[in-house]
């Protein structure tokens, strides 16, 4: 009767009481500040107290970026000259490649132009401010900017000095603007140029709704931001960028000199297994492909966009074999608008508890898949997207259930 018990209350939610989450959520973002500000306290110049460069991979955009101001755009795709520069400005012997597509050197130089420490809270500080204008945007409320801050991924973003939270910004601003102003979201979506592997869904979703004003939009943009970097940096920056994929595919990815345990894929979970890379890629395609013809069912259905829009988000980290725990704040933005939808059409059996470890499953991701080779990152990301599929079909075809909300977030 006990165990009965139990998986009821796991099952309905009762367990998440509002004062635990907000609890939770507290102390996630108490810890994210207190991490952040020691780093900070404690900086030698702008090394932290291991010897690294505050926010490390900060490091590689920053290096680009002032050889981009310099003139040597190119040579930042050549590994031991970016190294080069990279330990002379900074003073470290860990390196930080660059494999970003040339788009991307145009915002590192505007950063660059800063001394590394205030470049780094810059980029931080606004990136950070769009995401949670968009988080804010999904809630409108205030507790609900604790738990989006609290969220882990945001401190793993914080500490790599990565571009999570940019990332975040633009797919879910374009997606909270495409019912209103396509042309705006199809601007937004083209700037993910920057980190195209998040944007293969893009095209087919926005075909699949009807949104070719927002489609034609994304692709103007793709190509303007791949034109200015031309007229800026030349075509040299583009061929050695071309030339450079090969030794990030092999060096960076497939042998997985950045840490298959902080990969959220399936490809990273073959490899974490000691797989083959074949055996890896196989895999991830076919994950990949039933990922992209599930998003794309649910943007051609009559479905609640709020859903569409948590799919494509959930779904485009999926679909990428390079999806790492920072780029988790996307995910982030999946939950939020689940969440909403809940909040307005009710929670069903298990939706809550899944949530709940969506929400902390970004702290925990690394350790396990380090300890015990389990991407759990990964597979609550899977369940997340099964939860929102399953969802719209059970709603499509016995109707929404409308409930009064069980959280209330004012």
């Amino acid at each position: 009767m006990r165990a009965d018990g139990a998986t009821r209350r796991f099952a309905s939610g009762d367990w998440l009481t509002p004062s635990l989450a907000l609890f939770t959520a507290a102390l996630m973002s108490v810890g994210t500040i207190a991490a952040l500000a020691f780093m900070l306290a404690t900086a030698d110049g702008p090394l932290d107290i291991m010897g690294r460069p505050i926010g490390t991979d900060f490091a590689s955009f920053w290096t680009a970026g002032r050889m981009a101001i310099d003139g040597m755009a190119a040579q930042a795709y050549d590994w031991s000259s970016h190294f080069a520069v990279q330990r002379e400005l900074l003073g470290n012997d860990k390196y930080f490649p660059w494999s970003y597509p040339p788009v991307f050197l145009l915002l590192a130089s505007l950063f660059a132009a800063l001394p590394y420490l205030p470049a780094f809270l810059a980029w931080q500080g606004a990136s950070l401010a769009a995401a949670a204008t968009a988080y804010w945007n999904i809630l409108p409320f205030r507790r609900a900017l604790l738990f989006g801050f609290g969220f882990p991924a945001v401190f793993i973003c914080l500490g790599h000095g990565q571009t999570g939270f940019l990332t975040a910004a633009l797919m879910a601003g374009g997606l909270l603007a495409l019912r209103r102003h396509e042309v705006l979201a199809g601007i937004l979506f083209g700037l993910l140029a920057y980190k195209p592997q998040f944007g293969v869904l893009l095209p087919f979703v926005l075909a699949a709704g009807g949104y070719w004003r927002a489609f034609a939009a994304a692709a103007a943009t793709v190509c303007a931001v791949i034109a200015l970097s031309l007229a800026v940096f030349g075509w040299p920056v583009w061929a050695a960028f071309i030339d450079s994929l090969g030794a990030t595919r092999s060096i960076v990815f497939e042998a997985g000199d950045t840490g298959f345990e902080k990969f959220q894929s399936a490809f990273a979970l073959v490899r974490l297994w000691r797989g083959p890379a074949v055996l890896a890629y196989a895999i991830h395609g076919l994950v990949a492909l039933a990922v992209a013809a599930s998003v794309i069912w649910v943007w051609r259905v009559d479905a609640p966009f709020r859903l569409q829009a948590a799919a494509l988000l959930a779904g485009s980290l999926l679909v990428s074999p390079y999806t790492l725990d920072y780029d988790f704040v996307v995910f982030g933005m999946a939950l939020a608008l689940i969440f909403a939808h809940g909040l307005e059409r009710g929670f069903r059996d298990w939706d809550k508890t899944l949530l709940a470890l969506g929400w902390i499953a970004p702290l925990l991701a690394r350790t396990f898949a380090k300890t015990v080779y389990l991407p759990v990152g990964l597979f609550m990301l899977v369940a997340i997207f099964l939860l929102i599929v399953v969802r719209i079909r059970d709603e499509r075809l016995a109707g929404a259930h409308v409930t009064r909300p069980s959280i209330a977030l004012t």
